[in-house]
């Protein structure tokens, strides 16, 4: 018998609602198999993990550790049943309307939890999604613990930020991260217990940017899933303003600023409506070579 019953709207998805939580590539704090996702992360009250899986038109909820009851407590919005999706109607675009449709099931999750996503948002500046996911695989394996409950093997736990702030910058080195984003992250780590305070994305995002090395693309990467912000644009993306100029105005490439002026009709769920155009695969023209996948541990 599971935890916890809830109920789910029609046609929720739970597997493209939890991949949201994957800030890089095959994020190891998370599990995604047939109609079943596991979490594992840091609480409040400790370490915990999470599963969550479709029986029967309900979403059955189990946790484990010593974070078990916080993550019950939120496992509606770890899920994305709070994400308020009544807005998306009443857009006038043709091709939105057609997204909203067709992901009407997907929701934005939201965590509660900052610096578990911080972390990898920031392995992921300026660098491939290949090497963000390489270099955070690494950097968990480094901190492993046990994973609270019955979790697939895979599955791993979020470092401790105490542990973090105290390793020095040349340790990540092996792990292909280079001085620059490894102090923006022992940063962070020293400022996790403030960040972890914040009531909202507007407080989280003041927060975030006051760290040096985090600036609105990271910020934005975390509170869209730490609060649940559709609204939350990741400005400064390497493909979101191509994808948005080509597939909202037709025109092979965008900037910042023309990203922003496309997305603004959709004030409120501008992140969703980029998210949505990524989900339904489209991509701007290719001109050049791609941006190249590196080593920095082999510099």
């Amino acid at each position: 018998m599971s935890d916890l019953s809830l109920e789910v709207p029609e046609r929720y998805d739970l597997v493209r609602s939890m991949r949201y939580l994957s800030v890089v590539p095959t994020d190891p704090t998370l599990f995604l198999g047939d109609r079943e996702a596991w979490w594992a992360t840091r609480t409040p009250d400790g370490p915990g993990s999470v599963r969550l899986r479709l029986v029967s038109g309900a979403l059955c909820v189990w946790a484990y550790g010593p974070g078990a009851s916080w993550l019950l407590s939120r496992a509606d919005a770890i899920a994305g049943l709070r994400d308020d999706v009544s807005g998306l109607a009443a857009f006038d675009h043709p091709l939105v309307r057609k997204l909203a449709r067709t992901f009407s099931g997907v929701r934005i999750p939201a965590t509660g939890r900052l610096f578990h996503h911080v972390v990898a948002a920031i392995l992921g500046q300026k660098v491939t999604g290949t090497e963000a996911g390489r270099g955070y695989r690494a950097l968990l394996r480094h901190f492993a613990v046990p994973v609270p409950g019955p979790a697939p093997a895979r599955l791993m736990m979020p470092p401790d930020p105490a542990d973090v702030a105290a390793t020095p910058y040349w340790q990540f080195h092996p792990w292909g991260v280079e001085q620059k984003r490894a102090d923006t992250v022992r940063r962070a780590a020293a400022f996790a217990a403030r960040l972890e305070k914040a009531t909202d994305s507007v407080v989280a995002t003041k927060l975030l940017t006051s760290v040096p090395g985090i600036g609105v693309w990271t910020a934005a990467e975390v509170v869209r899933i730490a609060f649940g912000d559709g609204d939350a644009v990741s400005v400064g993306d390497y493909h979101h303003k191509n994808v948005v100029a080509w597939a909202l105005a037709g025109e092979p490439r965008g900037t910042d600023e023309r990203m922003l002026e496309l997305l603004e009709p959709f004030r409120g769920h501008r992140g969703r409506v980029v998210a949505m155009l990524g989900m339904g695969g489209y991509a701007a023209p290719r001109f050049g070579p791609r941006m190249p996948v590196r080593s920095f541990a082999r510099f």
